[in-house]
């Protein structure tokens, strides 16, 4: 058995959307603000903490409806509410696969009595009203009794007026509630202080038959009909236990303070040490108090010794003070005398701040050298905090030793729940980059690792984990990602939204395709899943320069989160159902690459010599065009392709400029990037110094008055030097900010920027709405 997906919907930002859930570990990847961390709080509020929820997990769009409803309600207690309550609120489907020999844990789920095992099982849980004409009754009489407050109020300062009501309450409602207002203004707002007592979480079952999957991201939850009945109990108890790893796991420095001052601060100062996770483990599953067995004996009496003795000695130290007690005339003969008895637990040796050492001389046999928890490093305080409760987390599944001997809530569970999910957020938290790649890699492993766990196919485990490192990311397959994509608003008032992409399902079937971009994302830029924009560039000298260029000339893109990847030879374009799945705004430079029509060799450009170009992006991406006159002839528009209001891609290559030679201004077409940078800093390079391709450049242009030749000279120069040195002795001898930025470089970069810096914006505007903007800047 296992968690197939989950739907949720009407929670945050997420509007509706559904996650798919790996076998084993799945990793929520995406840009800041996109949603992870949201998805793991809905898990954690439905399944564990359903008493959590506040008026601020409902989207923002939604309070207005709700609202609405409020007003209807007002006006017309017997009316029809223009919403229903299910539709405003968040709601959590869990759809579970089951086999056939599970049938028996999920008898209570299934729908119909022609169900097979093959369609799964769906809850709905869904937050709604206790009794909904109980709340809104209970809503109407707070602002009555507000709005009639105010009435008297504004009536006894009404020109002499004092003590008239008014006849007409809507009128009465206008002009007591407008302006400055008592709680509650409005249902919304009553809701905000009322939600905990109003609202509850129910289950009910879902209709296999009618379940669909997502329609361009956004997931297609199932209507209730309205003779749904909720379930009495929770669903899942006894089918699924649910732990988690929060993101604040509340570790710190050692403070130097000493046992005194932690025992002030009570459990919920300490709660998080590693020396409290050891102590309820202890307590948990191997305290000799509870449930003795025949090992627990020698302990047992231990303690027995130990504490007769230590109540001897107790009675010896306060005999005397007892006995001057005695001649005040207390205790008196008919009164009990005092005597002292002590209790002695083994968990209370774990309770102080040491219980927990670092043995800095394991090879010696002495106490001297040890320091407490919280004198190590913070980053391995996290890491064995983390892997600790994955420990106990699996042992409290498994019902580890004495465990195994507890009743819980009263009644004795003969084996243990069918499913563990472990939710986890950032776990990157402190950790170095290759602590967080080793944990991510074996974390699963230590919730397996238990020889009921090994070859089970009947317990299963899924781990859920949320992340903003592209370590972690690095190390996860790529089929197990979930990709949170961000989604403007598509007006003012409207609530930003994300959908989920499954990255299994991006290529489809496994092809060269999906391997190449699986293996180069894992082996070099896993950064991509967290960048707000991306720029795909074709060589190793495009790569170092052109961050430089951003960094001195282009601020507000070099405050943006962008990502740039090399990519070379043909395979760019192998990127592009990656980057549309993304919806991730895209530059990508490349060279326009002439060669002959007939021969397909390398030519050097030229307009009108029937040149073609042998570029597989230009080709088969955008735009989609092969002829070179009709490329370099392309508007700056025609160079951008457009998927939405706030995803595009565009490309960038060269096309002809003005250069200044032999003391006149001709035409030139630049091929490369390299050449392109020459012709745009041809004074820069008469003066530089450097050895390589600099000094092969600044001899071509010194050699060469007319421009084909001092082309010619510059391609020879590139086919036999060496590209990436070319740019780390630019980058040396050079200050990247005196260089100009090749035109068609120029315009990409300042084509991202304003794309990044409207994705800022958050609320997608019509096309008028944009011109008119426009207009009155």
């Amino acid at each position: 058995m296992r968690i197939d997906f989950v739907e949720i919907r009407n929670f945050r930002r997420l509007a509706k959307i559904r996650i798919d859930l790996s076998d084993k570990t799945t990793l929520f990847v995406g840009a800041n603000n996109s949603g992870k961390t949201t998805a793991i709080t809905v898990l954690r509020y439905f399944l564990t903490h359903q008493k959590a929820f506040s008026a601020y997990d409902i989207p923002l769009d939604l309070w207005l409806r709700i609202e609405e409803l409020g007003r209807a309600f007002e006006e017309d207690q017997e009316g029809e509410l223009p919403y229903s309550w299910h539709d405003l609120l968040p709601s959590l489907d869990v759809w579970l696969t089951v086999s056939e020999d599970e049938i028996h844990h999920v008898a209570h789920l299934i729908p119909t009595l022609d169900w097979t095992p093959d369609q799964g099982v769906g809850v709905r849980l869904q937050l709604e009203p206790k009794d909904p004409d109980e709340l809104l009754q209970s809503y109407l009489i707070t602002k009555t009794a507000v709005c009639d407050t105010l009435s008297a109020k504004t009536d006894s300062t009404d020109d002499g007026k004092s003590g008239k009501a008014e006849t007409d309450d809507k009128d009465k409602s206008d002009k007591t509630c407008n302006g400055f207002s008592l709680w509650p203004e409005n249902l919304m707002d009553y809701l905000k202080k009322r939600i905990a007592g109003s609202l509850t979480v129910n289950a009910y079952l879902l209709d296999p038959s009618k379940k669909t999957g997502p329609k361009n991201g956004v997931a297609q939850p199932q209507k209730l009909p309205d003779t749904a009945e909720p379930l009495d109990d929770n669903p899942f108890k006894g089918l699924i236990r649910i732990d988690e790893v929060p993101a604040h796991r509340g570790l710190s420095d050692y403070s130097g303070g000493g046992d005194e001052e932690l025992q002030e601060q009570g459990d919920r100062g300490r709660k998080q040490l590693l020396t409290s996770q050891l102590r309820t483990y202890y307590g948990k599953h191997l305290d000799p108090l509870k449930a003795p067995e025949p090992s627990d004996i020698k302990a047992l009496e231990a303690m027995h010794e130990a504490q007769t003795a230590f109540d001897e000695r107790l009675k010896a130290c306060f005999k005397d003070p007892f006995f001057e007690l005695e001649g005040l005339g207390y205790p008196g003969v008919a009164n009990p005398r005092l005597t002292i008895s002590t209790n002695i637990k083994p968990v209370e040796g774990l309770n102080h701040q040491s219980a927990v050492q670092y043995d800095l001389t394991p090879d010696q046999d002495t106490a001297k050298y040890r320091l407490p928890e919280q004198c190590n490093g913070l980053g391995y305080q996290n890491l064995i905090s983390m892997v600790f409760r994955l420990i106990s987390y699996r042992d409290g599944w498994m019902k580890v030793g004495k465990a195994a001997r507890e009743e819980e809530d009263g009644t004795h569970q003969a084996s243990p729940p069918p499913l563990h999910l472990v939710l986890m957020e950032e776990p990157e938290a402190h950790l170095h980059v290759q602590v967080q790649q080793v944990f991510i890699r074996k974390a699963y492993e230590v919730l397996r690792n238990h020889k009921a766990l090994k070859d089970n196919t009947v317990l299963s485990t899924q781990l859920v984990v949320s992340t903003h490192s592209s370590h972690i990311a690095h190390e996860v397959d790529f089929a197990n990602m979930r990709y949170f994509r961000r989604h403007p608003a598509r007006k003012s008032g409207q609530t930003p939204c994300s959908t989920v992409v499954n990255l299994s399902e991006v290529f489809g079937e496994p092809d060269d395709t999906a391997r190449f971009v699986s293996r180069y994302l894992q082996a070099t830029h896993a950064d991509l899943f967290f960048a707000d924009g991306a720029i795909i560039v074709e060589g190793a000298a495009e790569r170092m320069l052109i961050p430089h260029f951003i960094r001195n000339h282009y601020p507000a893109l070099h405050s943006c989160y962008i990502t740039l990847l090399e990519v070379g030879g043909s395979h760019a374009h192998r990127l592009k159902p990656f980057i549309e799945h993304l919806g991730l705004n895209t530059l990508i430079i490349t060279d326009i690459d002439a060669v002959e029509k007939e021969t397909r060799s390398k030519a050097t450009p030229k307009i009108g010599s029937d040149l073609i170009t042998s570029n597989n992006v230009l080709k088969s991406w955008h735009p989609k065009r092969e002829g070179f006159d009709g490329l370099v002839a392309l508007t700056e528009d025609g160079k951008e392709l457009s998927y939405d209001d706030f995803f595009s891609i565009r490309v960038a290559y060269q096309t002809p400029l003005k250069v200044k030679i032999g003391g006149k201004n001709v035409d030139a077409c630049p091929s490369t990037f390299e050449d392109a940078l020459v012709f745009e800093n041809i004074d820069h390079f008469r003066k530089a110094t450097g050895g390589g391709l600099i000094k092969k450049f600044k001899k071509a242009i010194e050699d060469n008055d007319d421009i084909d030749s001092l082309q010619e000279s510059l391609l020879a120069a590139l086919s036999k030097g060496s590209k990436a040195q070319f740019a780390l002795d630019m980058l040396f001898s050079q200050d990247p900010a005196s260089i100009n930025v090749p035109t068609y470089i120029h315009d990409g970069l300042k084509w991202i920027e304003e794309r990044l810096l409207k994705r800022q914006q958050e609320v997608a505007l019509p096309k008028k709405e944009q011109a008119d903007e426009a207009a009155g800047e």
